[in-house]
């Protein structure tokens, strides 16, 4: 991606509505693994599948009121398992690793203003 690419993404992203920054972020992600990340300044959350990293920056900034430094993402991809006996396909999940500004925090106990 170029450095234009990246500056029109990241300006799409900041005149997203509050109904669509709650669209990207889906739910927080609570693990054994996300809680030892917590220790490291990270919060893990389970985003849309089509957010991209700029979209969850601004998402995670303007929800919760922290900086964030940087964004890594997954896709883990849904299990084949077997429902009724019958083959089926868990769906796929996109995980968003946030990593936070020294000294920031973010309560996933809180209701949400």
């Amino acid at each position: 991606m170029t450095a234009r690419n990246v500056l029109a993404e990241r300006n799409r992203a900041t005149r997203m509505s509050r109904d669509a920054l709650f669209d990207v972020i889906r739910a927080p992600h609570i693990t054994e693994k996300s809680t030892a990340a917590s220790e490291r300044n990270q919060v893990v959350f389970k985003v849309a599948l089509d957010a991209t990293k700029p979209q969850i920056k601004v998402a995670v900034e303007t929800l919760f009121g922290v900086k964030v430094l940087g964004v890594n993402t997954l896709v883990q991809k849904g299990k084949t398992k077997r429902f009724k006996g019958r083959p089926g396909q868990r769906s796929d999940i996109k995980k968003a690793f946030v990593q936070l500004a020294e000294g920031q925090s973010i309560d996933l106990t809180a209701k949400l203003p």
